[in-house]
């Protein structure tokens, strides 16, 4: 009877290390456009996170906070960690979460240059920035994600409309034939 001793002692098997595999790091996801995107997002909301510390320190929660959710996105994209969480749908919580940050660091950014402190201006300045990568990152997921599904998901569909019965003008009587649009 093995102990709780003897199988921690005991080599991994093959099952558990496989397990850990879903945490490995896809590099051509940080190198495509949405890691960059992604990436950018995340160096621009630590600038101003610094940048709010060093002037308005009420403001550096907004920052700190989306850095940790822009952090936590990264990081399940990176590892391909977000497909086995199938029944949430991640193009529409990306799109919130871009959406959502491109209003706050918009408040945030223009009720911290009413300070007039160098900081202040220069997280003005990259959260304007910011704000930009993120409403770009949001019309992306639009235009990639979200449209298709869209049109995909429409039962109605556009048809043409329905023919109409020939007339036979030499015998005055319908002959049965079926035109679409015009004469033939």
């Amino acid at each position: 009877m093995l102990s709780a001793w003897n199988r921690r002692d005991r080599p991994p098997e093959e099952g558990a290390a496989a397990g850990l595999q879903g945490f490995t790091v896809d590099k051509t996801f940080l190198s495509s456009l949405k890691g960059i995107l992604l990436e950018t997002e995340l160096a621009l909301t630590f600038i101003i996170f610094v940048c709010f510390t060093a002037s308005i320190s009420a403001y550096m929660a907004a920052a700190l906070l989306e850095f940790f959710i822009t952090l936590a996105f990264l990081f399940l994209y990176a590892t391909q960690y977000y497909q086995r969480f199938d029944r949430l749908n991640w193009p529409c919580l990306d799109f919130l979460r871009c959406v959502s940050a491109s209003i706050i660091f918009l408040v945030v950014s223009f009720a911290a240059v009413t300070s007039r402190d160098g900081a202040a201006i220069a997280a003005f300045v990259f959260g304007i920035i910011l704000v930009s990568v993120f409403a770009y990152d949001a019309f992306k997921i639009y235009r990639t994600e979200m449209a298709p599904r869209a049109t995909q998901g429409c039962s109605f569909q556009m048809q043409a409309p329905a023919p109409k019965p020939c007339l036979n003008l030499n015998s005055g009587v319908q002959d049965g034939s079926w035109m679409v649009g015009g004469e033939g």
